[in-house]
């Protein structure tokens, strides 16, 4: 397993002109929606990030040597940890036609049949785009290598609480603890370019951070 990873992750970094770009989210009102169906913030950034991608469907695609193929599904694959064992990455096909608590079922489904070893091949194969969650062992940052042929994969690292300055209505200034995520967009620079990255991290922002 580790050996079929360390190849695939090396054909990936030798064929995509890999950038990562990594954008921070008040994950204050996420953790109100999670905290409210009884989740973890995973599925409510995979319902947003499904839903901002049907904005931005150049980085809902494959590209396969010269073929580029935009996808109008999202067949979101949620990376899984399976310890010594390496990791795999089980897909949630039509995701942006799940809400969250549906998706969380899903993720949860698949994740726990992943490390049971029963996921069939059907379960990891046509994935569009990839959300990977390492920030749940703690961490705050990383550069995730594209699952080939997929032009991009989401970052979702640890929430931390730390003090940030908030700006009210009026425009006044005040210093409030809030719950900040660092979310990362690792991209194919053949496929598209950095502004557009950009405009996709700050849209998926902009929902996430929306009033639960």
């Amino acid at each position: 397993m580790r050996r079929l990873i360390g190849e695939h992750m090396k054909r990936s970094l030798e064929t995509a002109a890999t950038v990562t770009t990594w954008i921070e989210v008040d994950f204050t009102a996420v953790e109100e929606r999670r905290r409210a169906l009884g989740v973890t913030a995973l599925p409510v950034v995979a319902a947003a990030t499904a839903a901002t991608l049907g904005e931005f469907g150049d980085l809902n695609a494959w590209l396969d040597g010269e073929n580029y193929t935009c996808h109008t599904d999202v067949n979101l694959g949620v990376a899984v940890s399976l310890g010594a064992n390496g990791l795999i990455v089980p897909v949630v096909l039509g995701a942006q036609r799940l809400d969250i608590a549906q998706l969380a079922a899903r993720i949860s489904d698949l994740a726990t049949r992943a490390r049971t070893g029963e996921l069939s091949a059907d379960d990891v194969r046509d994935g569009t785009f990839t959300i990977t969650n390492p920030g749940q062992f703690g961490t705050v940052m990383a550069t995730p290598v594209i699952n080939q042929p997929q032009v991009a994969i989401l970052d979702m690292e640890a929430i931390v609480r730390r003090p940030v300055v908030v700006t009210d209505a009026a425009g006044a200034e005040t210093v409030a603890i809030r719950s900040i995520c660092v979310l990362g967009l690792s991209w194919d620079h053949r496929a598209l370019d950095g502004a557009y990255a950009a405009k996709f991290l700050a849209a998926l922002r902009t929902r996430l951070e929306a009033p639960a």
